[in-house]
């Protein structure tokens, strides 16, 4: 088993159990202590596990814990890109689409900048912002308005009524976390309402979500795994994740991240 693998499979099982010991993964897998050390440290040093003595635990953030959008956008940049990179070649020209709030749909908003003839609703002041400084005269950007999230998303009923009015070809989404269990969930109860209007006013729902999201639940679900789509992730996803997103949905892309 190669390195990454053995570390994509140990971060799976802090996730599936809150915390592990060196030594039972190093009979486990059949290598030396000092070879899960190395490994716990690599996966420290990338902020998804906490080191303890003896062994590791999950550093998952609570249900309710909302970064914001500055804090964000400085975390797994290299796979934000490639997601957004992957998730823009399904947009052509003379769409009508919706982008989530979220560092990976702003990303998302950047390749978008260029297609002719788009419509762009978006309860994400960012992704406004982007589309607008681009200056092409036959996009048109439409924002929902609402109460402003730590996350920069408009949310509550201003934004709801605003979206249930229309109708989209796709929906890009991003998301907090997602997992077998609870689906693609969100820290913000409002934020919740306003994605389930995103999704039921569109054709289809393609979620962005690098590979960081998974095993992460927010307090408020707002979709089955099932309802989606498509996923768009990373290489750097588990295996056991893809096979749950496999046999869930209808789509998995998977992509490869720049060194």
């Amino acid at each position: 088993m190669l390195a990454q693998q053995r570390q994509e499979a140990i971060l799976h099982r802090v996730r599936s159990a809150g915390g592990v010991r060196v030594t039972e993964l190093a009979g486990e897998f059949g290598v030396s202590d000092m070879t899960i050390r190395r490994d716990l440290e690599a996966l420290a040093e990338r902020g998804l596990l906490a080191k303890v003595h003896g062994g590791a635990t999950t550093t998952r953030p609570g249900s309710t814990d909302e970064p914001g959008f500055a804090a964000k956008s400085v975390r797994q940049r290299a796979e934000k890109s490639a997601v957004a990179a992957e998730a823009a070649r399904l947009v052509t020209a003379g769409m009508a689409v919706a982008l989530s709030a979220g560092t990976t749909t702003a990303e998302l908003a950047r390749r978008l900048a260029g297609v002719p003839a788009l419509t762009v609703v978006t309860n994400s002041i960012p992704v406004a912002e982007i589309l607008h400084r681009s200056g092409r005269p036959d996009q048109t950007v439409v924002l929902t308005g609402g109460v402003r999230t730590p996350s920069d998303a408009l949310v509550g009923p201003v934004a709801v009524a605003t979206i249930r009015s229309l109708h989209l070809d796709l929906v890009f989404l991003g998301v907090h976390g997602m997992s077998e269990r609870a689906g693609f969930s969100t820290p913000n109860l409002l934020e919740a309402e306003t994605n389930q209007a995103l999704l039921a006013a569109a054709d289809r729902l393609v979620v962005l979500a690098d590979h960081t999201k998974w095993g992460t639940v927010g307090i408020s679900s707002f979709a089955e795994l099932t309802e989606a789509h498509t996923v768009v992730s990373d290489t750097g996803l588990p295996e056991p994740a893809r096979e749950v997103l496999r046999a869930s949905v209808t789509e998995l892309l998977l992509c490869e991240v720049a060194a």
